[in-house]
């Protein structure tokens, strides 16, 4: 089992994804027992609590199943969910799209105001680096989006809020996969590569200027102009709309 040592700040994320790869690659299959907690700290050179956190969103998941007094196991799936463990999203119901959206909103909008408040210098800096990364997509309209995606995490590290951070860690996944498979319909519709750069442009300036609610209005404005024509691509290819 080829296993590699650690070298990351989210320790359990990299253990997550050795373990999806793992299985995606055919080396631990469907009823395979996990080595042990003590077995996979030595390893992985990690602690025990990171081994834990790590199966525990393993299951969550559905990928293992903790059997009591047998181990944990890696559970029979359908293949599409092994080699790429997002890709339900591509069949996602549209009212669970909508909702994912509602959620990005309630926590960004409110993330930006204080981050306008309590930004400090490297988070400008941050904000900043991710700007000039959106600056250059401008020539590039195939950019899968992770510039578009750092300077949202950026903004929601600037609130210095460790639940909020934690929140938006546990969305990040699945909006980062939904905005990159939307990406070339928002570029179909009002939206271009300079239109998304002066929008965040905007922001970036409200945050500066430590204008709070100006930079709430702003964001609001721009994850709903980005929500609609992300669902106005549902509708036009014939997803399931529960009313």
């Amino acid at each position: 089992m080829d296993l590699k040592p650690i070298k990351t700040r989210k320790i359990y994320e990299e253990i997550v994804e050795q373990i999806r790869d793992l299985v995606s690659r055919g080396d631990l299959k469907p009823g395979d027992r996990l080595p042990s907690e003590r077995d996979l700290v030595e390893r992985l050179q990690v602690s025990r609590a990171s081994i834990r956190e790590a199966l525990s969103a393993l299951e969550l998941m559905g990928l293992l199943e903790v059997r009591s007094g047998e181990g944990t196991f890696v559970r029979k799936l359908r293949s599409e969910s092994v080699v790429a463990p997002l890709a339900w999203m591509l069949t996602m119901e549209k009212v669970t799209v909508i909702e994912l959206l509602e959620i990005r909103k309630i926590l960004e909008v409110q993330a930006v105001g204080i981050a306008a408040e309590r930004a400090e210098e490297k988070d400008i800096n941050d904000l900043s680096a991710a700007l000039d990364d959106l600056r250059a997509d401008l020539s590039s309209p195939t950019s899968d989006g992770s510039a578009d995606h750092r300077f949202h995490y950026a903004i929601t590290r600037a609130t210095k809020n460790n639940i909020m951070i934690r929140l938006m860690d546990t969305i990040s996944d699945l909006m980062k996969y939904v905005l990159k498979t939307s990406r070339s319909k928002l570029y179909e519709g009002k939206y271009t590569p300079a239109l998304l750069f002066q929008e965040h442009k905007k922001i970036y300036d409200a945050i500066v200027d430590k204008d709070a609610q100006g930079a709430k209005d702003l964001m609001l404005a721009h994850l709903s102009g980005v929500e609609q024509e992300i669902l106005k691509g549902f509708d036009e290819h014939n997803n399931p709309i529960i009313e």
